[in-house]
């Protein structure tokens, strides 16, 4: 298998990574202490074309490959994991599912808006995605919300919870039980009965809204639905695979910049005579982190080039996506040791970057709910049975 880079990706990741050193880096200490999103950054994001990434260009995209599109995530994973979570939510769960299953009809009435981060209400709109529940995170079969047929109209009720981009939404991807089970719904957010409410404080990933969501006797036209009644939750697993590899790619991106910053660190700060570099405590905390980072690179590479061949991944979403998880967590911890109280100062990026990596465990679907899938794939074959 060829692992390099194609001339054309290599200018692709350069582009990329430009556009996060000299737009986003200069004021992600300043966005996460005040809170507030990151629109500016996505404003121009869109103007680059990164909001439609991986859609055709007929559709106003850049027309990306997967391994491309996981080149920007882990550019933008480096400075800021908020602006990557938001991109990454807008593209590989709304856009990308209405790009494979929407209708001629619904491509050309919502991917082009997207693309623009376009939509109702000022300023740039991104697609946000309405799965999770109060009551129903990684369990899909207990969904409450319902989505009543009435002629050529559905009528949705329920509530959405955790939704990320929630404020800055111009689209939902709403998952309802239907008539015919787990059903997938484009509904526009200035749609009547559809209320953005409460913002939850967080603790990282303090750029990302994530909102709960109220729809009541939302009325949408069966033109709205994606796919066919059922369909639901093979659309929402086909979108966690891709959300997989891209927040593995993000995390990645977090890894390498952690590492960096701490190495940089450690062959400026002096104690005991010297640059605490040459202290082989410090040089193993950095080695394993660099053989982590190594192994998660081509993890997430692969996963990504098996998205351009085939289209999906199956288990091999949830390896990157655990390992991804694991690897940011261990390897904040280890450069925040490497700082010392520098590294749990909040006037210090690693401080932000060790708070981001504890949602990559949770959001795009709980590790623990990954690793039953990869259970389920290592017993197949064998009489046991696999369950939450």
């Amino acid at each position: 298998m060829d692992f390099a880079l194609s001339e054309e990706q290599k200018m692709f990741r350069a582009m990329f990574e430009d556009f996060s050193t000299n737009e986003i880096a200069p004021v992600a200490e300043a966005l996460d202490h005040e809170e507030r999103p990151p629109t500016e950054i996505l404003e121009k994001a869109a103007r680059q074309g990164f909001l439609g990434a991986t859609l055709p260009e007929e559709h106003l995209g850049a027309d990306l490959d997967f391994v491309s599109y996981a080149l920007l995530m882990e550019a933008l994973g480096r400075d800021c994991l908020s602006v990557a979570v938001s991109l990454g939510t807008h593209v590989s769960l709304v856009a990308m599912s209405i790009l494979r299953h929407g209708s001629e009809a619904q491509k050309e009435a919502y991917l082009g808006m997207l693309a623009a981060g376009g939509g109702s209400g000022p300023g740039v709109r991104l697609g946000a995605f309405g799965l999770t529940e109060p009551d129903a995170g990684s369990d899909t079969s207990r969904l409450q919300t319902r989505a009543g047929a009435d002629g050529e109209h559905y009528v949705i009720d329920g509530v959405k919870t955790w939704v990320a981009n929630g404020e800055m939404a111009g689209l939902l991807l709403v998952f309802a039980e239907a008539p015919g089970g787990m059903t997938a719904f484009v509904v526009p957010v200035d749609t009547d009965g559809v209320t953005v409410g409460y913002r939850e404080p967080t603790l990282g990933l303090r750029n990302v809204p994530f909102n709960t969501v109220y729809l009541e006797g939302c009325r949408v036209p069966a033109a709205n639905r994606l796919g066919e009644e059922g369909e639901g939750r093979e659309i929402a697993d086909a979108a966690g695979q891709r959300m997989a590899v891209a927040l593995g790619a993000a995390a990645l991106g977090l890894v390498e910049d952690s590492l960096e910053v701490a190495a940089r660190f450690a062959t400026e700060r002096v104690q005991f005579g010297g640059p605490i570099a040459e202290k082989q405590a410090i040089q193993n905390l950095v080695a394993e982190s660099a053989i982590e980072a190594e192994a998660l690179r081509y993890l997430v590479y692969h996963g990504a080039w098996r998205l351009d061949q085939a289209g999906g991944l199956g288990s091999q979403g949830s390896v990157v996506k655990a390992f991804a998880a694991r690897v940011a967590r261990q390897v904040t911890n280890r450069m925040v040791q490497v700082m010392g109280g520098y590294g749990y100062m909040e006037d210090y990026p690693l401080a932000r970057k060790y708070r981001d990596a504890r949602a990559l465990g949770l959001i795009g679907g709980a590790t623990e709910l990954h690793l039953v899938r990869i259970a389920e794939r290592v017993f197949e074959g064998w009489d046991v049975e696999i369950a939450p």
